[in-house]
């Protein structure tokens, strides 16, 4: 496929543009600077800035463009950043998508979201089905995967992605703990009993391979690993294989200390499983967190 890439510079974009062109797919990647290679195309999705010829060129759009929701300490100027990057470049496609003639359309839109559209679970398992719930990120995530209707209306196949945590020694949520679990100063965050729904890096370029060759699944599709498990249990998991102790638990108040208003998402307790992957059929190659982080921290 022809493949139009937002997003493509940050942990998950810059893997996920190798594995797709490695499986054989032609990647333009959007930039917000002036083009540097062949391969990429300039836009500027604050000002809603998009050349229409530049989508119509392409049989598939992913979208993974926002800014780090753990990259800095939250503010209201950076929670403003979160929010804003998202849903502008998500609506600029959308429309964009919308306004060409529907034989020039790309057949889907692959759009990132994330589990905090659920918010606070405590450990009641969801899955696509259920409602959004409360808190900035839930809110961040209701107009975020709203921003992607003018696409859908229009007949594009639309698929929301509501990524977990996807684990790799290299980044998202485990590179920032690899350091003072080695030093032996790792610990649970707060009481440990909130639920992670983490998935192997490897298992998450799989599933958007997967919902880019599958025209039969749309709408919200949770990509997360099949058995999530609680903080507490991914803390002892962790600690077993960098053979370390972890004995020293980060209360809630230096979580909010250091964090700012990122703590309280830190402390949520999100217990997901993926109905739409499994009921389609979809192979984990990590389906237990062992697995998983044995293959992360192998890189």
């Amino acid at each position: 496929m022809r493949i139009l890439m937002a997003g493509v510079s940050g942990f998950l974009g810059t893997r996920l543009v190798d594995r797709l062109t490695t499986d054989g797919h032609q990647v333009t990647r959007l930039v917000r600077r002036a083009p540097r290679t062949p391969d990429e195309r300039q836009w500027n999705p604050s000002a809603a800035q998009l050349d229409p010829q530049v989508v119509a060129d392409a049989d598939a759009v992913v979208n993974l463009a926002g800014a780090g929701v753990g990259d800095k300490r939250w503010n209201d100027a950076y929670k403003g950043l979160i929010r804003s990057s998202r849903v502008d470049s998500t609506t600029t496609l959308a429309i964009t998508i919308a306004g060409l003639p529907a034989a020039d359309r790309p057949a889907v839109l692959v759009n990132a979201s994330a589990v905090g559209w659920y918010g606070n679970t405590g450990d009641r398992t969801v899955e696509e089905d259920a409602p959004a719930g409360e808190g900035f990120l839930a809110d961040v995530c209701r107009v975020w995967e709203a921003a992607t209707r003018p696409a859908e209306d229009a007949g594009t196949r639309v698929v929301r992605l509501r990524t977990g945590l996807p684990l790799h020694r290299d980044g998202g949520m485990l590179k920032p703990q690899l350091l003072p679990f080695r030093l032996g100063v790792g610990g649970k965050l707060g009481n440990g009993r909130q639920w992670l729904p983490w998935i192997s890096l490897y298992d998450w370029l799989d599933a958007v391979a997967f919902l880019l060759a599958r025209d039969d699944l749309a709408g919200p599709v949770n990509v997360v690993g099949p058995a999530p498990v609680t903080n507490a249990e991914f803390t002892r998991e962790l600690a077993r294989q960098l053979h370390r102790p972890a004995i020293m638990p980060i209360p809630a108040l230096a979580l909010k200390v250091a964090l700012g208003g990122f703590a309280h998402e830190a402390l949520t307790s999100t217990r997901v499983l993926p109905g739409v992957l499994g009921k389609a059929g979809f192979a984990w190659t990590h389906p237990d967190l062992p697995g998983a982080l044995r293959a992360a921290l192998a890189g």
